[in-house]
């Protein structure tokens, strides 16, 4: 709750976008008193400030909590309350039931959703340097990794048209082996006159020879192509595979200093130690989750609200005698697949989280299902730790298991017969 709502007397809703904004300031009765629209740039947002100060410091609804208007809003200190798009769809279809859609009429139902309802909001604070670009470098890792993930499937898909071979041979596109072997033999022909030595020695230079699967790979060579692509089309998609290859190389090469990056900001947060300290999350996952969570210790007042923003709390429906419960959607989907993967690698690390698992799955759980539930298991925990600037010791939290009675605990520790 938001005390000091009714000390406010105007209410902004801004609809954004990439050249302009529109403003509409209602008071407190819901009349518009302002009603504007202004470029997106220096002197634009000039105007808007110089307009804006007759209302003071009013809270400001907008459909984002992220990018360069929110910045120029919060620097400039206003109070800012992002509203989920869905969200803000219903409430402009309060507003206009017709289904009419204008920038004027979103800004207008923002400014009176936030005037009726936004003493419940969540206004939006700000994250310290530390923390704010670590996420920024953590998110604008994965748009590279998605990007290379696209990349990939155009690969498969040349290699596929006149290369069939080349895709029987790897299982992993995403491994830079992968591509290495397009370059050393870019074709059916190629691949055949270079000869078995060649192909030895490009396992053993890659780090490909394993006893399972190097005599695979070399009889695969040796028997060939057997469906060979016309010339044009081997001509044109080998060209192709080459050329998706260079970019690929040079794309991971930019990941790879990213990652370098992440973990030089990682090293450097205050938090790290408790992240750090997260079985299962080592290097990879613990900055990843930290970046999602964030240092301000007000934004999740209780563990139940990291739960439901991570999205691992059910949704809970009822209606007359129907109880039921699904997935969570609304949620930050990033840290949801982050405490995800994070749930599933502390199976390996903690037998109290294995053990805890199984529980699940032997009452009928999917796999997903119970790592969801273990994750809601390590999110409460996690949020006493970050609340206290403390780090995970396993000894202490077997020692609260066996306090509490856990049947965790029994499990790890079986009443002999």
């Amino acid at each position: 709750m938001n005390g000091n709502w009714t000390e406010h007397s105007y209410f902004a809703g801004l609809d954004w976008a990439k050249d302009h904004h529109d403003v509409i300031v209602v008071d407190r009765n819901g009349d518009i008193v302002a009603d504007l629209g202004f470029a997106h740039t220096a002197q634009g947002w000039a105007e808007f400030h110089a307009r804006m100060k007759a209302f003071g410091k009013c809270p400001v609804a907008i459909e984002t909590s992220s990018g360069l208007a929110v910045d120029q809003l919060l620097e400039a200190g206003y109070p800012v309350f992002p509203v989920n798009p869905f969200a803000a769809k219903r409430y402009r279809e309060r507003k206009v039931p017709s289904g009419n859609k204008t920038d004027r009429l979103d800004a207008w139902a923002l400014a009176d959703a936030e005037r009726l309802d936004g003493q419940h909001w969540l206004q939006l604070h700000p994250q310290d340097e530390a923390t704010a670009t670590l996420r920024l470098l953590c998110r604008d890792e994965i748009t590279l990794i998605e990007q290379r993930t696209a990349l990939v499937n155009q690969l498969q898909a040349a290699l596929g048209d006149y290369y069939p071979l080349a895709l029987e041979s790897f299982e992993d596109w995403t491994h830079p082996a992968a591509w290495a072997f397009i370059k050393a033999f870019p074709s059916p022909a190629a691949l055949a006159q270079a000869g078995q030595r060649r192909w030895q020695n490009f396992l053993h230079a890659h780090k490909l020879w394993r006893p399972e699967t190097a005599p695979k790979r070399l009889a695969l060579w040796r028997a060939g192509q057997q469906l060979q692509a016309s010339p044009a089309r081997l001509a044109a998609k080998s060209l192709l595979a080459l050329s998706l290859v260079k970019v690929l190389e040079s794309l991971q090469s930019q990941i790879a200093l990213y990652r370098q990056r992440i973990e030089a900001a990682f090293q450097q947060h205050p938090d790290h130690d408790t992240f750090g300290s997260l079985p299962g999350a080592k290097e990879k996952l613990a900055p990843r989750l930290l970046s999602e969570i964030g240092s301000l210790r007000q934004v999740f007042p209780d563990a139940d609200s990291l739960m439901c923003v991570a999205g691992a709390s059910p949704v809970s429906y009822q209606s007359g005698k129907v109880r039921q419960a699904h997935i969570r959607w609304a949620c930050n989907r990033t840290l949801r697949h982050r405490v995800h993967l994070w749930a599933d690698a502390s199976r390996q690390k903690c037998a109290w989280a294995q053990a805890y698992y199984a529980a699940k799955r032997a009452k009928g759980h999917t796999h997903a299902s119970a790592l969801r539930c273990l994750a809601k298991r390590w999110l409460k925990l996690l949020w006493r730790l970050w609340q206290d600037h403390t780090t995970y010791d396993e000894a202490k939290h077997l020692k609260s298991l066996q306090a509490h009675g856990s049947f965790v605990f029994e499990k790890l520790n079986p009443a002999p017969a």
